[in-house]
């Protein structure tokens, strides 16, 4: 053999037994990743499954390709001499073999095919053991106890057999056209099929064995037309989704026509491996393709002449199953709709009643509190918090909301000299504690009051955070050996560094040469393999990001796109919406995102210091969960074993409940002739950010619901008419206890108008002395920025309340310096909610001033009331107004309106001296 040759054997061995080495090597650490969370059991299942299904249709794919190379072979014995060209002038005849040999051995035909059907196997097993999910969905879905009326079907036949039925029908092309390709190759090769001539030579036998491929051919076309009838179900013509009239007339029918002819074709082109030639197959092709070309042409006709004329008429029951489906398969089936009438009338003893929702309106918006967060609390350059979080914790023996950030380790933030192996490995491994502020509260300086704060943490209100480590975050994923030789950075304190080693159980053991060398592998870094950190106890943690990790363990569910920290018992643990979702439910109007059925299904708890990651069912009633607990039993638990610390933090997902109102923006109209003229379509409020107007998004408060007795948390969202800024309703997901997911939505009278948040923002832009002061603080090299604008429905009322931040041009450190609130025809704008709220609602005093102002150092406030400059007792005002003062943190509104009247009696005195 010529030297070339043994060094592209050589290289072509080299290149096998490196993809062999990268398989096996992933196979074996997720093999001890998976046993050291206790998920061992999904592990082999899911393997198994694989390699199943792998070897099923690796040995189907290669008998079906090698047995047509086979006929291939005796089809074409009488062709086996090749005639290539070398000179215009000169036909040289060239024997297969001898051209084989002259590469260097003979090799026999059955071994080319037997080669070739192996490897050709492999994509098609390759792609078939990927989709391992949809083989299991088939074989454990549990029926949804709801029967499809076209069909008669069970909606889990759709959801779970359609599917695999339809991975089964490509699998079946996928092999027709490997093995005709594998037939074309040899009868090519061996001078049985010449492409030169024209029309193209073929021999007898080629043609026969070709045609028999062509019959089954149309076996896979007959298989296609039937599972298209079910594809009638999750189809739209912008009226109805699912089947509609023109379907059942002509599509149902129509298809059952085209599996006949189908069958019929494949008959005719078996029968022409006798006969030959190409007559019978184009007659085939036209049998099958020519009536549905008819029928694609008649389906306008028939839409033009007998739907559109009277078409709500004749979709009508095809509507209704629309709106049924669609309504169950996004849950919103189970909303319960109240009216709001809006005809209330707030008063100081009305907020009195409502006090915990009133000292939990939020003031701050996560966005600038995020950069107020980074400024104040990173404390290091390479300490990062990604995100803020609002959820609430008993405080002082009040229901408070709050917010907070996980303080993580973000190790691109160091230094570019200090970015070395063993710091980004080994040293600086995890990040420390978090940042929580309540949503109302600001410093004298327009800053958060911090509930927890610093490194290590500290809080003045009873929260502990006794292991703050944060191992297991939301930052990219970056592999960390613990327990090495080198201690770990732990956190900062003043000028030193205090260091630490891991004491908890996550990570994967990694000391030895065979795991060292398995992981070095793993992460192409040979510094695992030749350091001499790694000592007998050290740990590799892998799949930090809690996303990525969850993906890993259960990549058959969704994973929602906020994750949150909750303290419990002193230690860290992230919560995790997770969906189970499809695209086949019938009739079911399909989102952007292409899936048709949705359910919050399953909350995902990871440890930020042990990683240790709990799957628990939030909707056992879904029939996709069942499914997947009937395949991993041992992996999914119930709510009830979820502690009950841990539960009391759960809420109703911001994705899941976008998802819900963007389709209940159609889908509340359940009358068909309504919902057939659009008549009533909602659209999202706007807002307006940082100079851009925004879709407004979902919001978490704390309030009382109308007709109940205490304030719960919620996720809320208002809703407009499309097209207008107006209010028309708004929706509110249920999160605390036995009322968790339960789904309103109150509707607002229609005789009357309610202001939308951007009309509200409107209304705040065009006040004069508003106007005038925003003004004012963006000519000052500072800027205003407009947070979140809430709508608070207070018993039959609503209120409104935007917070005010003002930042240096060039600065990233956003001050709440202002309250901005609306209620009836007034606007209000003050330095504290408190005051904001005492002018908003003053209880028969004089018309509030556009503007409250504090008393600071007992001086009178300055007062914007109509009217000259006036001297009063400064004594006897600051008195009236630290009562009023003392009167809102007592939650007595009527004492405070009280004071608030007498100050401004006291403040209206006309001077001793008597007017200039």
């Amino acid at each position: 053999m010529r030297p070339r040759n043994i060094l592209i054997v050589v290289a072509a061995v080299v290149i096998v037994a490196l993809l062999a080495l990268s398989f096996f090597d992933q196979l074996l650490v997720d093999y001890l990743w998976y046993g050291g969370l206790g998920f061992g059991g999904v592990f082999s299942t899911t393997v198994g499954a694989e390699i199943a299904i792998f070897l099923i249709v690796w040995l189907v794919a290669f008998a079906a390709i090698f047995v047509s190379g086979l006929i291939a072979i005796g089809g074409s014995r009488n062709h086996e001499r090749l005639r290539v060209v070398r000179r215009p002038d000169e036909m040289v005849e060239v024997n297969l073999p001898e051209l084989i040999r002259a590469l260097g051995e003979r090799v026999p035909w059955r071994v080319i095919v037997a080669a070739g059907a192996a490897l050709l196997a492999l994509f098609a097993a390759q792609g078939e053991a990927a989709g391992w999910d949809v083989y299991l969905k088939g074989i454990y879905g549990v029926p949804f106890g709801i029967v499809e009326q076209a069909f008669g079907n069970d909606i889990g036949f759709y959801v779970f057999t359609v599917p695999l039925l339809e991975e089964l029908r490509d699998l079946f092309l996928m092999l027709i056209v490997l093995s005709a390709g594998m037939a074309i190759a040899v009868y090519w090769a061996r001078g049985a099929l010449d492409f030169k001539e024209s029309p193209p030579r073929i021999s007898p036998g080629a043609a026969g064995h070709l045609s028999v491929l062509l019959g089954l051919f149309f076996i896979q076309r007959a298989m296609n037309y039937w599972l298209g009838r079910f594809d009638l179900l999750l189809h739209t013509n912008g009226v109805v989704f699912g089947l509609r009239y023109v379907d059942r007339i002509l599509w149902q029918p129509g298809l059952w026509l085209l599996v006949a002819l189908s069958l019929v074709a494949a008959v005719m082109c078996i029968y022409n491996a006798r006969e030959g030639g190409l007559r019978i197959p184009v007659a085939a092709f036209v049998i099958v393709f020519g009536p549905a070309l008819i029928m694609n042409f008649i389906q306008p006709v028939v839409e033009r002449l007998w739907v559109k004329p009277d078409e709500l008429r004749v979709e009508k029951p095809y509507i209704e199953r629309n709106i049924e489906a669609t309504r169950h398969a996004y849950k919103l089936d189970t909303v319960d709709v109240k009216p709001f009438a809006g005809q209330g009338t707030l008063t100081p003893a009305a907020l009195n009643q409502d006090d915990a929702t009133v000292e939990n309106i939020r003031l701050w918006d996560p966005r600038p509190l995020l950069d107020t967060y980074r400024q104040l609390q990173e404390i290091r350059t390479y300490y990062d918090f990604r995100d803020v979080d609002i959820d609430r914790y008993w405080i002082e023996g009040k229901y408070t909301e709050v917010m907070l950030s996980p303080r993580e380790m973000n190790i691109g933030q160091l230094p570019e000299t200090a970015q070395t192996w063993v710091n980004q490995h080994l040293k600086f491994t995890h990040g420390a504690g978090l940042a929580m502020s309540p949503v109302n509260k600001k410093d004298t300086e327009g800053l958060p009051v911090f509930y927890i704060k610093n490194i290590p943490a500290a809080s003045d209100v009873g929260l502990k955070v006794d292991q703050p480590a944060i191992y297991f975050g939301e930052e990219p994923d970056n592999y960390a050996v613990v327990n090495s030789a080198t201690p770990e950075f732990d956190y900062p304190k003043g000028a030193d560094n205090v260091f630490s080693y891991y004491a908890g159980s996550g990570g994967v053991p990694v000391s030895g040469f065979f795991r060292r060398l398995l992981f070095s592998i793993f992460f192409r870094d040979i510094n695992l393999l030749v350091t001499e950190n790694i000592v007998d106890k050290s740990k590799i943690m892998i799949r930090r990001n809690i996303k990525d990790r969850i993906a890993y363990l259960a990549p058959f569910l969704n994973i929602d796109t906020d994750p949150y920290a909750v303290i419990l018992n002193g230690h860290m643990v992230w919560i995790v919406d997770c969906y189970t979702t499809s695209e086949h439910y019938p009739y079911s109007q399909t989102n952007a995102d292409g899936i048709n059925y949705i359910r919050n299904s399953v909350k995902v708890v990871v440890d930020a210091y042990t990683g240790d990651t709990d799957f628990y069912v939030s909707d056992p009633d879904d029939p996709i969960i069942k499914t997947w607990q009937r395949v991993f039993p041992a992996m999914f638990k119930p709510m009830s074993a979820m502690p009950a610390e841990l539960h009391a933090h759960i809420r109703y997902p911001e994705d899941f409940f976008l998802i819900q109102a963007d389709t209940f923006r159609t889908y509340h109209m359940t009358d068909p002739q309504v919902f057939y003229n659009r008549e009533d379509l909602w659209g999202f409020p706007r807002e307006s950010y940082a100079g851009q107007t925004v879709p407004m998004s979902p919001y978490y408060v704390i309030m009382r619901l109308p007709g109940q007795t205490q304030a719960e948390y919620m996720l809320m969202l208002p809703m407009t008419p499309s097209g207008r800024d107006n209010m028309i309703s708004w929706m509110a997901a249920r999160c605390d206890g036995a009322d968790y997911g339960h789904l309103f939505e109150y509707s607002f009278s229609k005789d009357k108008l309610f202001y939308g948040p951007y009309q509200i923002q409107a209304r705040i832009n065009q006040n004069p002395e508003i106007s005038r002061q925003l003004s004012l603080w963006n000519q000052e090299g500072s800027k205003v920025l407009l947070g979140n604008l809430l709508v608070i429905p207070i018993q039959d009322s609503l209120l409104y309340v935007e917070p005010l931040f003002i930042r240096a041009e060039n600065g990233q450190l956003p001050e709440l310096q202002r309250v901005i609130a609306s209620y009836s025809d007034r606007v209000v704008m003050g330095d504290t909610l408190d005051l904001t709220m005492a002018a908003l609602f003053n209880n028969g005093a004089p018309a509030p001033p556009t503007i409250a102002r504090a008393i600071e150092n007992e001086s009178a406030p300055q007062s914007i009331a109509q009217g000259g400059s006036r001297k009063a007792d400064m004594g006897s005002a600051a008195q009236h107004y630290n009562r009023a003062m003392d009167a809102i943190r007592a939650g007595d509104w009527t004492a405070f309106g009280a004071e608030m009247k007498a100050l401004g009696d006291e403040l209206s005195k006309p001077s001793d001296s008597g007017h200039q």
